[in-house]
């Protein structure tokens, strides 16, 4: 189905002119999107699907271990999408690290991950604040400022709308695959995308979140952090519109796996006009992952099960090899320094309860050496860093 979804603005970019894309207002028109045959079909697939994904972060015993888990995820996923090299093992060897063996600083690409983390974090507490900012661009600002604060990205105008033009493949405008709007034209088009996430509009929530992570990535607001904005922007609207209360959906897996046909499917809405193909793409990706982050939590608290049974069963079970075990989902790599941290007990008693978790076979050593060691809670970590890993997808 063939539609007009923008016009061209020619501009003049690095000394040649250039047509730069100005996508139409949501929702498409003339046609309207057609939500009937396989996307209809898609669409309740997908909303089923967030209604047990919904269901079972309330059900599980400790919904932060879920909350733990899935951030830091999305975090290590989206920032690999981008270019970084850091993988969920590096991001979670920085955060147990004793503060005699950290760096002053963590590499440039763990920061990237922790950029992330925190950017998610101001977000939703801005949302959930009676007195913050609503869903718009001045929130979204703030939170490409916290992602890009002192890393790469950080003289690329963080927490700003760009005010020059970008392009997306190519070495310059003039050769590039895709050319956003020109800076003039942000104001007029962000404005719109404003209104839009507001309108009180007939299309089911998911799918208008589908809309306006397209549109986003077409306008491509910023200089850098586009990619990352544009999918948090997906777990920020299923939130604002009470489709899940607690961040538990992030489509980076999806679109890592699927990502040669990510970016056909955008083409395909600026030329074509093919929202439903897009929609299509979307909605099997949220019920997809939805399914799976369902599937996971059963796998990972089953597992938690069996293992507290098992430490509880050893006859060299203490408190404090308890309540380490406990800490675990949230600390799933640990050093005698974190131990103290966390427990607030002497390094002997912290190192006693190491070897406990280690003799049940719950711990793992993961450096080889005799001082300064790690230990992973493997079987756990295990199922937790599927997808991360540099060479996944």
């Amino acid at each position: 189905m063939r539609r007009e979804t923008g016009s061209y603005d020619v501009t003049v970019a690095g000394g040649e002119p250039v047509r730069a894309f100005v996508p139409h207002p949501l929702p498409p028109q003339n046609p309207p999107v057609d939500l009937g045959g396989a996307v209809g079909d898609r669409l309740r697939s997908a909303e089923q699907a967030l209604v047990r994904l919904e269901l079972a972060g309330a059900m599980v015993p400790s919904v932060d271990w879920f909350i733990y888990a899935f951030v830091r995820k999305e975090a290590v996923i989206s920032s690999q999408i981008e270019g970084t090299q850091a993988t969920l093992v590096d991001l979670l060897n920085y955060e147990a690290a004793e503060p005699s063996t950290t760096p002053t600083a963590p590499t440039a690409d763990v920061e990237e991950v922790c950029n992330y983390i925190d950017a998610l974090h101001f977000a939703r507490a801005q949302l959930i604040d009676p007195h913050g900012p609503p869903l718009s661009m001045r929130l979204l600002n703030g939170t490409h400022e916290r992602l890009l604060r002192g890393v790469r990205g950080a003289t690329r105008l963080p927490g700003e709308v760009r005010r020059s033009q970008n392009w997306i493949g190519g070495s310059r405008p003039g050769n590039a695959a895709f050319v956003p709007p020109p800076p003039h034209l942000l104001p007029e088009t962000l404005s719109a995308l404003e209104r839009y996430i507001h309108a009180d509009d007939a299309l089911p929530p998911l799918v208008r979140a589908g809309l306006l992570h397209v549109q986003f990535e077409t306008i491509h607001p910023y200089i850098d952090g586009n990619g990352r904005i544009g999918r948090l922007l997906v777990s920020l609207l299923l939130e604002h519109w009470r489709l899940l209360t607690r961040p538990l959906l992030y489509l980076s897996l999806f679109f890592k796996r699927h990502r040669a046909e990510y970016y056909r499917r955008l083409t395909a809405v600026r030329v074509d006009g093919d929202w439903e193909g897009w929609l299509d793409y979307f909605l099997d990706g949220v019920a997809t992952i939805a399914e799976e982050a369902v599937s996971g939590a059963r796998e990972l608290f089953a597992l938690v099960a069996t293992d507290r049974e098992r430490l509880l069963a050893h006859p060299e079970a203490s408190v404090a090899a308890v309540r380490l075990f406990e800490a675990l989902p949230r600390h799933p790599i640990v050093t005698a320094g974190s131990v103290v941290s966390a427990l607030g007990v002497s390094r002997p008693t912290a190192g006693r309860a190491i070897d406990t978790l280690v003799g049940v076979g719950i711990l793992v050593e993961t450096t080889g050496r005799r001082r300064d060691r790690s230990f992973a809670y493997d079987g756990y970590l295990r199922r937790l860093r599927e997808g991360t890993e540099l060479g996944d997808g």
